[in-house]
């Protein structure tokens, strides 16, 4: 299998990691086939994502993943974060395996899945988030 210099950058060197305390939004979605796990964190003001943290438990590729989108919507509004899809993730990481694309797909639901938390904690409706689908967790 071959991965990009970049995914085993992001792969060894992880941006992001950790959690933030009383975050805005907590996103969090599994894939029951491979295991994989993903935890992402928002801190939202106003409309910027002023910080955002991540926790995965997977393959190098959904680390690596996590990484990325995390690092292309700190700093974003909550519309440019959600033009964050799983196609942006993997030019940006410079292409992933065709068995590893559904890593790509974790972030963006993960993130999603944060927005969609911030969004009913608050109150609001945010154009273009939507819940999580129940396929989306896997919660034995």
């Amino acid at each position: 299998m071959e991965y990009t210099e970049k995914v085993m950058d992001h792969f060894a060197n992880p941006r992001n990691v950790g959690e933030i305390e009383n975050a805005s939004g907590i996103g969090e979605v599994g894939n029951a086939q491979c295991g994989d796990i993903m935890k992402i964190f928002l801190d939202i003001d106003g409309d910027v994502v002023k910080d955002v943290k991540f926790k995965t438990f997977g393959c190098g590729a959904a680390v690596a993943s996590s990484s990325a989108a995390t690092e292309m919507i700190k700093g974003k509004t909550i519309k440019e974060a959600l033009n964050v899809t799983n196609k942006a993730v993997v030019e940006d990481l410079g292409g992933l395996p065709p068995a590893k694309l559904h890593c790509s797909v974790l972030a963006q639901e993960a993130i999603m899945a944060a927005l969609w938390d911030y969004s009913q904690k608050n109150g609001i409706t945010i154009e273009g988030v939507r819940p999580p689908r129940a396929e989306d967790h896997h919660h034995e």
